[in-house]
């Protein structure tokens, strides 16, 4: 039976574990300390960050103090799209370790496509790749064309695609393609900004299992083979999206919440977003 510890495994072998913490909008400093910790306490080995986020200082220093052996937790963060370019994106990751306080990074995604420079970023990814700097590269909000784009001259297929995904935004053109290419896809705003949580087939599905909307959206990712990263700072939350192994959806239920796709995005558009 699956549980909060199980992995799946990306293209280059690495193991990633299915759930993580997300911490955009965290605070540096108590609040990402905090909330990194509950975390780790609750049994996550998987927190997303990114230099646009702030916070990989208090990131850095939550895991440090949390005692658990850093080869058990699993970090992820992003460059940023002003540090774009092949000089300027290795500058960006020794930034990066610097303030989380680690040698290696497990996962490194270039967090937007910025048009005409993504391909020298992604060319420095594989340097710091090769080097054994980071256990895998990849990438974040990139869509079909700026994956075919990319891969023209890539050396490294992109271990993993993190997306805005929920049913609402079911990107399966999109999934179809990433599996086709061996690339994992990860699921930021898995939870839709909580904006989708009165849904009547939502809430069927939470009354039904005794569940919370956020849990049925979660499994909901895992049994689409989806990696998922929610976001919070509210301990009782950060526990309850570990909730997640004691039932599953049925394939008529899967098939409903997969039939809410209508596009809807809360946050930008990979095409459109600068």
């Amino acid at each position: 039976m699956e549980n909060l510890q199980s992995t799946i495994t990306l293209n280059n072998g690495i193991r990633m574990p299915l759930v993580g913490l997300g911490v955009y909008k965290a605070e540096d400093g108590e609040e990402v300390v905090n909330a990194v910790k509950t975390a780790l306490e609750s049994g996550y080995r998987s927190i997303d960050t990114a230099a646009f986020y702030f916070n990989e200082e208090g990131v850095g220093r939550a895991i440090a103090e949390s005692g658990i052996s850093r080869d058990e937790i699993f970090i992820t963060t992003k460059v940023w799209n002003d540090d774009h370019g092949y000089d300027e994106t290795l500058a960006a990751f020794e930034e990066s370790r610097r303030k989380l306080g680690v040698e290696i990074i497990d996962l490194y995604l270039i967090h937007w496509p910025v048009t005409g420079k993504f391909k020298e970023t992604w060319r420095a990814l594989e340097k710091l790749y090769h080097e054994g700097k980071v256990r895998a590269i990849g990438v974040s909000n990139f869509l079909i064309h700026h994956l075919e784009d990319l891969l023209e001259e890539a050396e490294v297929v992109p271990a993993v695609n993190q997306i805005e995904y929920h049913p609402w935004l079911t990107q399966s053109e999109l999934h179809e393609y990433c599996k086709d290419k061996g690339i994992q896809l990860e699921a930021w705003s898995p939870l839709t900004r909580g904006r989708k949580f009165d849904d009547p087939r939502l809430m069927k599905l939470a009354e039904k299992y005794g569940k919370t909307p956020a849990q049925i959206l979660l499994r909901w990712d895992l049994q689409n083979g989806v990696v998922t990263i929610p976001k919070s700072v509210t301990p009782s939350r950060i526990k309850q999206n570990t909730e997640l192994f004691d039932f599953e959806l049925t394939g008529e239920e899967m098939a409903v919440l997969n039939n809410c796709n209508e596009g809807l995005r809360f946050g930008p558009h990979p095409d459109t977003f600068v």
